[in-house]
């Protein structure tokens, strides 16, 4: 049965949210989808991940950086809230210049203030909510949105909708807590379910801490073995998937897998 798409990850700064989204997104290539790659970070480091080059990133332009597309689109100056708009793109109807395209993942970079005091995200963030509302996905497309770190999306009601909410967490009690806010947030604007990936997990440490989930709809994907080969990537700015073994992958494969089949049940596709 064929799939259509949205996959939204979240979490707290240096969890490896970005890793979950660029493996996943090669990995829904290599499935056959057509992968839109949204990084709504305005850290901006999913193409690096995804194995694009600092000029590839470099010539194209992030949606923060049109303040003439944000006051047409929004009503507002980068830095005032803007108002509603209509936009119906298909994933593939994006215009080129905001994206870059290798081995078959297109990568859309939503960008942010560049310098301190460029005011509030509010247009920015109104474009990425509505882009994500009314992007039209066509049969075996496939959004992933690498989500700034922390709450503030989800404060905007950007991941209203959404097909999963995918919650990346590292042993620590801060990124429990920012998980278990997010969680309380998504609520709020209407998301019932949930998906757990656990980052960074030694062999030995207590699984104790998914206890923490257990009055939310929350569902455990699997766990990420800590290894250095994920910092050696990042320092070298290689595409995750190649500096990976084929062990690792097969954890990501598994989780994926699962996301799926578990979406598949809940969930009636194009």
């Amino acid at each position: 049965m064929s799939q259509t798409l949205k996959i939204a990850i979240s979490g707290k700064g240096g969890v490896g949210k970005t890793t979950v989204a660029a493996m996943f997104a090669q990995l829904l290539t290599e499935k056959g989808h057509r992968v839109l790659a949204i990084d709504a970070d305005q850290d901006a480091n999913l193409g690096m991940a995804l194995g694009f080059g600092r000029e590839e990133l470099s010539e194209v332009r992030t949606i923060a950086d049109d303040r003439d597309l944000i006051k047409k689109k929004t009503g507002g100056e980068p830095g005032v809230s803007g108002s509603w708009f209509s936009l119906n793109p298909k994933v593939d109807d994006i215009p080129a210049e905001y994206v870059v395209s290798k081995g078959g993942i297109r990568l859309l970079q939503m960008g942010g203030a560049s310098k301190g005091g460029a005011g509030c995200a509010c247009p920015q963030s109104t474009l990425l909510k509505t882009l994500l509302n009314y992007l039209v996905t066509e049969e075996n497309d496939a959004v992933i949105i690498d989500f700034e770190a922390g709450l503030e999306h989800l404060g905007r009601s950007t991941a209203k909708n959404v097909d999963a909410l995918i919650l990346v967490i590292e042993p620590g009690r801060r990124s429990l807590e920012t998980a278990k806010s997010v969680i309380q947030l998504a609520k709020d604007i209407g998301i019932e379910q949930f998906y757990l990936i656990q980052n960074k997990w030694m062999e030995g440490l207590s699984s104790t801490d998914v206890a923490f989930f257990a009055d939310e709809r929350v569902s455990l994907l699997g766990s990420i073995p800590f290894n250095p080969v994920f910092v050696s990537a990042d320092r070298e700015g290689t595409a995750v998937s190649s500096a990976l073994d084929d062990g690792l992958i097969a954890i990501f494969e598994q989780m994926l897998n699962q996301l799926l089949e578990e979406m598949s049940g809940t969930r009636e596709y194009a």
